[in-house]
């Protein structure tokens, strides 16, 4: 008898033609890939040796700024570090543009005066936390952000204080923030169109008073000025030039402002002949009128007139009588 020998693991028809197809699937797959990638290639606005020189340059400036920090570290002389700085000023990486942003009050020129040194310094070398406390010494700034933009960009981001009143120093304003943070000075005819804030230690309550106009909301506008008085209380001063004094204390004086707004809203206090609202005492308020001092005084000299008048007349028509007895 003959033996016939089957031999294991060979591959059938079935499986030979699935690998045939997903052999075919790969190779479709892989030219569709690069067709893609070649067509969103050609889309790209930059030249193979644009971009050769721009990887070349991030490669220069990454390798530089690596170099000056592992020399800071190792504590390598200078004029290692000054070489390093040189090769990334050659490279191109040398701040030649400022570019300042969020300044809408402030004097730019104040900001590029303290950018220009940066200038002079190749950015692996530049520090630019330095830079920004520099930028917060100056008085309009609240907060300053310096960011590098490779290859030649200094980025300037600035929060600009918000000027809220002014304080009056003897003949002399100077623009405040909320805070009382003195900004620059101005000249009286824009001083009066704002809150003007007078008194010694006035600047140092801004932002206390800020809390007080805002408890009365339909008064707020029409404060013209506010006098800090000895140190202990607030006068205030609307735009019809009337005066309400306000008691000692954060709580009785935001009641006291609060009780003259009812009674404004009531009776029209403002633009009436009222000039002086004392509302330092708790159960009343004492108001002053120009000139009723004097009507007053009129008034009783003529009361004195009459009686005296109506005196002479009853001691005349005495004497008649008797006479005619």
């Amino acid at each position: 008898m003959s033996a016939t020998t089957i031999k294991r693991g060979g591959k059938g028809v079935r499986r030979a033609t699935a690998a045939k197809g997903k052999a075919r699937a790969v190779r479709g797959a892989r030219q569709k890939t690069g067709g893609a990638v070649g067509a969103a290639w050609s889309k790209v606005p930059i030249s193979e040796t644009g971009l050769q020189k721009f990887f070349i340059a991030v490669f220069v400036a990454l390798a530089a700024a690596s170099l000056v920090a592992l020399a800071i570290y190792a504590g390598v002389p200078e004029a290692i570090r000054d070489r390093v700085g040189g090769l990334a000023d050659e490279a191109g990486f040398t701040v030649r543009k400022v570019e300042v942003r969020g300044v809408d009050r402030m004097d730019r020129q104040a900001i590029y005066e303290r950018a220009v040194a940066a200038q002079q310094v190749p950015m692996p070398l530049m520090d630019v936390d330095v830079l920004r406390e520099d930028l917060l010494q100056l008085p309009w700034v609240a907060d300053a952000r310096v960011s590098r933009q490779l290859p030649d960009t200094l980025v300037i981001d600035i929060v600009e204080r918000r000027p809220h009143a002014v304080l009056r120093e003897g003949e002399e304003y100077v623009l405040i923030d909320p805070s009382g943070h003195r900004l620059e000075p101005v000249r009286r005819g824009e001083a009066e169109k704002m809150l003007v804030l007078l008194g010694e230690g006035a600047a140092d309550r801004a932002a206390e008073l800020s809390g007080l106009l805002d408890a009365a909301p339909a008064l707020k506008p029409q404060v013209r000025a506010a006098e800090w008085v000895g140190n202990r209380r607030w006068n205030l001063t609307f735009r019809t030039g009337q005066v309400v004094a306000l008691p000692e204390g954060d709580e009785e004086s935001t009641d006291a402002l609060l009780s003259f707004a009812r009674l404004d809203g009531m009776n029209r206090l403002l633009g009436g002949k009222v000039t002086v609202f004392d509302m330092r005492a708790d159960d009343r308020i004492y108001m002053r009128v120009p000139g009723r001092a004097a009507e007053e005084a009129e008034m009783e000299a003529q009361r004195k007139r009459l009686e005296s008048e109506a005196a002479q007349a009853a001691v005349a028509q005495e004497s008649g009588e008797e006479i005619g007895g």
